[in-house]
């Protein structure tokens, strides 16, 4: 059977695809394992530095698939929530810029996924929901402490209620960063690749962890802070940003991870 995940790369783009589309993407147990490894493979590609999240079809995704949701398994084996978590986990640590792109409905698990990216363009007409008090669950904390860092007090309303939001509401509340008509999103998401592959991944994976850092801590801590700096510090970018900067060229950064210790 072919998997539900697919993934694919061109020109330094990695694209990740939920393809489940008879079921708008619904995420079975089996595709969060296989979307963690997607993850871990393409983070680990020094062809690839930018990396897009997408549905197949008409949707981004519907969430878990709930049918398997609470399905028994043996004692040894990871529960669907264990599976579920690792993959988020993958995905929003990714050492990479990451992009959400959103038609459709992007709800529960799917709302998730798009909010564990870095950037979230929605075509116009999609559809955002956090529904967890529909299914009488509780969300889990990983995921509830994005969303509130994403949006702040905002999210109350949408994991108390569950109610769906179109983009444009969205957009405004800060859950994603443009909204697209569907005969231009596509050329605007190519283009945004393009942008984020000639910038230095040095500088985005840096900011990228600093960034965190302070969402959760308020500060950048020292040890951080340092580590980042003996990066730079025999890193080719910075030399090559500075001489391109000098000779009017594009420059060509070349840092695919860090310098091993």
């Amino acid at each position: 059977m072919p998997s539900a995940i697919v993934t694919a790369s061109a020109d330094s783009v990695g694209t990740i695809t939920l393809d489940r589309p008879s079921k708008r993407n619904a995420v079975t147990y089996d595709m969060w394992v296989a979307l963690g490894h997607a993850c871990r493979a393409l983070g680990g590609d020094p062809m690839v530095r930018v990396v897009v999240l997408r549905g197949a079809g008409d949707h981004f995704c519907a969430g878990a698939d709930i049918g398997e949701l609470l399905a028994e398994r043996p004692a040894h084996v990871p529960s669907f929530m264990d599976v579920n978590m690792i993959a988020e986990h993958a995905l929003a640590h990714l050492a990479k810029p990451t992009v959400a792109f959103v038609q459709g409905d992007c709800i529960g698990g799917g709302c998730a996924l798009a909010i564990d990216c870095d950037i979230r363009i929605a075509v116009e007409g999609s559809r955002f929901g956090i529904t967890p008090s529909k299914l009488g669950i509780v969300y889990p904390p990983a995921s509830l402490e994005r969303v509130v860092r994403l949006i702040g007090p905002a999210a109350r309303r949408l994991l108390y209620t569950g109610d769906l939001i179109d983009a444009h509401e969205a957009l405004h509340l800060g859950l994603v960063d443009e909204v697209l008509p569907a005969e231009r999103a596509e050329e605007r998401l190519a283009e945004l690749c393009a942008t984020l592959a000639q910038r230095s991944l040095l500088t985005q994976a840096a900011t990228k962890e600093m960034i965190s850092a302070v969402l959760s801590h308020g500060a950048v801590p020292a040890d951080l802070a340092d580590a980042w700096a003996r990066e730079v510090a025999v890193a080719a970018d910075p030399t090559e940003g500075v001489a391109a900067f000098t000779e009017r060229r594009a420059p060509r950064f070349s840092w695919n991870g860090p310098n091993p210790t």
